[in-house]
């Protein structure tokens, strides 16, 4: 199977997939690409922020700025596993932080794990500040990232699956396949 050029990984905070991005790179010949991380590089360089909590209390239109700014500088990567939320929920609602106007995915990929799940991932991450949502909060987040990828799939005609990592190996397996990632057992 040939290698996707450019993979959409999404899913809200907590659910598993950078750790599912990064073992996955390990295994292939895919470039992990933190977005959050990526555009935190930017407004570090810009002397905006230093930390992403920081970043995210910036205006919306310097946010924006940054997002663009991070799209540009990966347009033209090749066999990037994309790693980023998908929809976030700042202050003045949801909004599509997925940039498929730039950076149009082959495929999205949509992890997806139980609330006591990203709790528990949340609350033991000791490298960010976790926001600790509500259950009813947390599903309506995941229900609109889902509403939002089925809209972009379809507008750009690209695949999309949704994987859950309640059960990381499994998961990791799972994306491993639709990766085309050959599996040494």
């Amino acid at each position: 199977m040939k290698p996707w050029e450019r993979v959409a990984v999404v899913g809200i905070p907590g659910v598993g997939k950078t750790s599912l991005c990064r073992a996955s790179s390990l295994n292939s010949n895919y470039q992990h690409i933190n977005y959050g991380e990526l555009m935190l590089e930017i407004a570090r360089k810009m002397e905006l922020a230093t930390n992403l909590p920081e970043m995210f209390l910036l205006d919306i239109s310097i946010q924006h700025t940054i997002w663009k700014q991070a799209a540009l500088q990966i347009k033209d990567e090749k066999n990037v596993l994309l790693d980023l939320h998908g929809v976030d929920s700042p202050v003045e609602g949801y909004l599509i932080s997925l940039p498929f106007k730039i950076l149009p995915p082959d495929i999205i990929i949509i992890i997806e794990s139980s609330y006591e799940n990203i709790l528990q991932r949340r609350s033991s991450d000791l490298l960010k500040e976790r926001f600790i949502e509500r259950r009813e909060s947390l599903k309506n987040h995941m229900q609109i990232l889902r509403f939002t990828m089925s809209s972009i799939s379809s507008i750009l005609g690209c695949n999309l699956a949704i994987l859950n990592n309640d059960n990381f190996e499994i998961c990791l397996k799972e994306l491993e396949v639709l990766l085309g990632i050959n599996i040494i057992e």
